[in-house]
């Protein structure tokens, strides 16, 4: 996976139909690559990984501020869930349980609603208010698009169409990726509707259109005719925020007892990020740091 992606990623968001309806588009080609890269993703972990940043990155961008969102699926199949964390600032960082998943039907496709299985979508928002917010429904297919329409359907209320694709190259490295969300707000007409779904219907693949050129505001287009309004574009990324600090903290709540059975056990503390997999070593003279900082608290 030596492949330089030199485009960037970014999403394009326009209302259409005199704002009855909304359109978001995102090429999250650069991201979910640098996903693969650094969870070292064999082919239908990548795809579903992908799928899945791409929802949630989208999913981010309705929001504003410092807003955050945590997706994560439980479920039984062999990926063993997914968990993405995004903002309203267009960044996202995300793993999967098992990153070593490659399944194929006889076809060449990849089967990813069988490697996700059965179980829930789980969205929780940090809207930097009091509460924190879960909305929870039953995962639909698998196949990640699907599910994030159901969601927006079942708990939010708002109709919904979701498009998600990642396509691989021969080298199972990832050639292009992207998708879109599609909402119906109040005040859309039946006729409207229908005229959505029909394009919906002819409508290629989203990786074909990407592979063919299209950009976000091109398939805005593509679906939405002359009729829409382009309010803006963000660029995207994958990006963790992880440092030292952090993880000190978290060692910090360990408590001290746990943190002295440590230092005893191990001489020292290794910690890696679930996201973006950099370590974190603390020596023993950190960790008694530690230990002292957990006993006056």
């Amino acid at each position: 996976m030596s492949r330089v992606i030199t485009m960037k990623d970014y999403l394009a968001k326009a209302y259409a139909f005199d704002g009855t309806v909304r359109l978001y588009a995102a090429d999250t080609t650069k991201l979910v690559y640098e996903a693969q890269k650094t969870h070292d993703l064999w082919p239908t972990s990548a795809v579903a990984l992908g799928r899945f940043l791409t929802g949630s990155i989208i999913m981010g961008a309705m929001y504003q501020h410092d807003h955050e969102l945590t997706v994560r699926i439980d479920a039984d199949g062999p990926l063993e869930g997914m968990v993405a964390t995004t903002n309203a600032k267009g960044e996202v960082r995300g793993y999967v349980g098992n990153p070593h998943v490659f399944m194929q039907h006889s076809s060449g496709n990849l089967p990813v609603s069988q490697a996700v299985g059965q179980g829930k979508l789980h969205v929780t928002k940090d809207l930097k208010v009091r509460d924190i917010f879960t909305g929870s429904v039953e995962l639909q297919t698998g196949e990640i698009a699907t599910d994030f329409a159901y969601y927006f359907s079942a708990s939010e209320q708002i109709p919904s169409a979701v498009a998600l694709g990642v396509r691989i190259d021969e080298d199972n490295s990832v050639l292009n990726a992207g998708g879109f969300i599609l909402q119906r707000m109040p005040g859309c007409k039946e006729e409207t509707v229908n005229r959505i779904e029909k394009r919906l219907e002819s409508l290629p693949p989203m990786t074909e259109l990407l592979e063919e050129g299209y950009k976000p505001e091109d398939i805005i287009a593509r679906i939405a005719g002359k009729d829409h309004e382009l309010l803006h574009t963000m660029p995207l990324r994958y990006h963790c925020d992880c440092d030292r600090e952090k993880f000190e903290r978290g060692l910090i709540s360990l408590g001290d007892e746990q943190l002295r059975d440590l230092l005893e056990k191990d001489k020292g503390i290794e910690t890696v990020c679930h996201f973006c997999k950099t370590k974190y070593h603390f020596g023993e003279n950190d960790v008694q740091r530690l230990i002292d900082t957990a006993q006056k608290k």
